[in-house]
């Protein structure tokens, strides 16, 4: 059986160097796009610049590597792309290149597939657009859990882009009809930061708030990224990509009141159900969360 070929942007980044390699073992075949390389078995890379038009047009028609040219039948089409490439915060560049970048390029990147016929694409937005993360002061959300109909309003460049960014793939879904889904994704820990950050988070759940305290393992990215190029017919969707629980050892409905007294609850919650909610990947992905943190932090101060 002939391979399901990816085309996936920012794949040498915190969250891409994890979520490729799930999907190389899943037996897809991924061409990285980016301006760096990753360096890891099995993937193809393309060197290219996503504010570049051009360059999104000719890296999507574009062979992963030298033995596709074996075939003799020009080109294979890619199945999928995955856009994670962007300055993936405030405060590395000015604000104005952040909102640039990243709405630019995810303009250049949806554009080129649509029009190349690639009918599944998945674009990475973030947690910020829920406003609380890179707000001046602490700003408290509307209601809570955070849920994908909420009315996002960020204040600042890298939030207002992936807003920009979910519209733009609405706008291309309804003039293609293709399947186009924003993922909303949490926090990212590597498996590495486990035992180096979380026992600081639980001594100090204040340094969370701004997160929510979301969180997504970058592995379980990896699943639902996954399950949302074997999922169809959705049309343009937006999904949190969230873990199971919060970053914290305290139970949710006392989380919510020590940290967001004046924030409604929209619905009950489970004891530790996370504030960032992933419901809806679990009922209409099937997710089901593999690295929770409760597997890797060894400092006694588990939850049940």
């Amino acid at each position: 059986m002939t391979k399901k070929r990816i085309l996936f942007t920012g794949g040498s980044g915190k969250a891409g160097k994890h979520v490729i390699p799930y999907l190389l073992e899943r037996g897809y075949r991924v061409l990285n796009v980016d301006l760096t390389p990753l360096n890891h078995p099995g993937v193809d890379n393309l060197q290219a610049d996503i504010t570049d038009s051009g360059q999104m047009f000719n890296a999507m028609s574009s062979y992963a590597g030298l033995d596709e040219l074996e075939g003799g039948a020009g080109v294979p089409p890619f199945d999928a792309v995955v856009h994670f490439a962007a300055v993936p915060r405030i405060l590395i560049k000015p604000d104005n290149e952040t909102f640039r970048v990243n709405t630019v390029g995810t303009y250049n990147v949806i554009e080129a597939a649509v029009k190349l016929g690639i009918k599944k694409i998945i674009i990475a937005s973030s947690e910020t657009t829920y406003g609380i993360c890179f707000s001046d002061g602490n700003t408290d959300p509307k209601v809570l859990p955070l849920e994908e109909d909420y009315d996002v309003d960020p204040m600042d460049s890298y939030g207002l882009s992936k807003v920009v960014n979910e519209q733009t793939a609405r706008t291309f879904q309804r003039r293609s009809g293709f399947d186009i889904y924003a993922l909303r994704i949490g926090n990212v820990i590597e498996p590495h930061e486990y035992e180096t950050l979380f026992p600081y988070y639980f001594k100090h759940p204040e340094v969370r708030r701004r997160n929510a305290f979301s969180y997504i393992d970058a592995r379980d990215l990896g699943q639902i990224v996954d399950l949302c190029i074997q999922k169809n017919g959705l049309g343009f969707q937006i999904f949190n990509a969230g873990n199971d629980h919060n970053g914290a050892i305290i139970p949710s409905n006392e989380l919510a009141e020590r940290f967001f007294p004046e924030v409604p609850l929209s619905r009950e919650l489970g004891e530790h159900e996370a504030l960032f909610s992933n419901r809806k990947i679990k009922e209409v992905l099937g997710f089901k969360e593999q690295h929770n943190w409760q597997k890797y932090v060894s400092d006694g101060s588990k939850i049940a």
